[in-house]
């Protein structure tokens, strides 16, 4: 008789009494690998659902996800890391850069600005991980009267910085095949979906939550920003220093 190889139980059938081990793994194929891809995206894993409710009522979404049921949703790092990874690849078939499409600067100031969007753009999982945290600052110095703490309101960014990515993955792919410049149509699709995001997450009904919500992004924005250019302003003279 065999031991099940995950809990050294004995076993007597195709499954271990003790763990639910399968006897025999399946031996891994291309079937295996695209229903590993299709369980990903489809909806019973939730990412279907996740998008669909966060294009339709993204606030009542994640406070229901926080407050109610959790069982139905991707998981906010989950959805972020899987909607980073999606902007990745569009990117690297229809490749968009910012810095092309703005406004010329004095060249130190080009260097750093370009730097810091390629970085941004190599690493859009980590910076939206990292920009969450810091407009989450701004949302709870903004709506500190709500009830939720730092790490709720952060988990309702992640479903907006993931949102955020997919929508950069479609102006890519416009961008690419139309003679268009649409970069400011994702900024201004940007401020207008998190204002939505997070005014509906706190109270849909009042205009003031609105307002706040925009205020908040713009603060944590201005944040963010002050302390990436410091950061890079030190990481550049170490770089000439040595």
């Amino acid at each position: 008789m065999n031991n099940c190889k995950n809990c050294n139980e004995p076993l007597n059938g195709n499954y271990c009494p003790n763990c639910g081990q399968p006897a025999k793994l399946k031996k891994i194929d291309g079937r295996y690998i695209f229903r590993e891809i299709a369980s990903a995206f489809n909806a019973e894993s939730g990412m279907l659902y996740t998008i669909k409710r966060m294009l339709t009522s993204p606030g009542k979404s994640v406070r229901a996800y926080i407050t109610e049921d959790r069982s139905r949703n991707v998981k906010p790092i989950s959805f972020v890391i899987i909607t980073a990874l999606i902007y990745t690849l569009v990117n690297h078939f229809f490749p968009v850069h910012i810095e092309d499409y703005i406004p010329q600067a004095d060249e130190k100031v080009a260097n750093m600005r370009d730097f810091i969007f390629s970085w941004m753009q190599e690493n859009s999982g980590y910076s939206h991980l990292i920009i969450g945290l810091f407009m989450a600052f701004g949302v709870k110095v903004f709506f500190r009267k709500a009830g939720f703490n730092l790490f709720e309101i952060y988990v309702l960014l992640c479903y907006v910085f993931g949102m955020l990515s997919l929508f950069r993955s479609l102006v890519n792919i416009f961008q690419a095949i139309m003679p268009l410049n649409l970069m400011q149509v994702i900024i201004f699709i940007n401020l207008i979906y998190i204002t939505w995001a997070v005014g509906q997450f706190f109270n849909g009904k009042k205009a003031s939550s609105y307002i706040k919500a925009c205020l908040s992004y713009l603060f944590g924005a201005i944040i963010f920003s002050f302390f990436v250019m410091v950061g890079f302003s030190i990481y550049f003279i170490t770089k000439q220093l040595i």
